[in-house]
């Protein structure tokens, strides 16, 4: 989204790790363009919301949302894999 770009942005991303951050822009307004990337970033947050915790904003520190994120993500990991490990 555009609304991620900036000095602010790029700081923060530097921080967190070796993460390569791509804006997409939109080459037309009032127009509906399928943007590349867009369907991962909106298909992590649907399987984030599934957990019911995570489905609204409950948590008053970032800390832990960002946590119980790390969590439900690592509970998505581990049912795939658990199948394959099982074999």
């Amino acid at each position: 989204d555009a609304g991620y770009q900036g000095a602010k942005m790029a700081a923060t991303v530097a921080k967190t790790g070796t993460w390569k951050l791509e804006i997409v822009k939109r080459s037309q307004l009032h127009r509906f363009v399928v943007l590349p990337k867009r369907w991962i970033v909106e298909r992590t947050f649907a399987w984030i919301s599934n957990c019911r915790r995570l489905a609204k904003d409950f948590e008053r520190h970032a800390r832990k949302t960002g946590a119980f994120i790390r969590l439900a993500m690592i509970r998505l990991m581990l049912k795939r894999l658990a199948p394959l490990l099982s074999k």
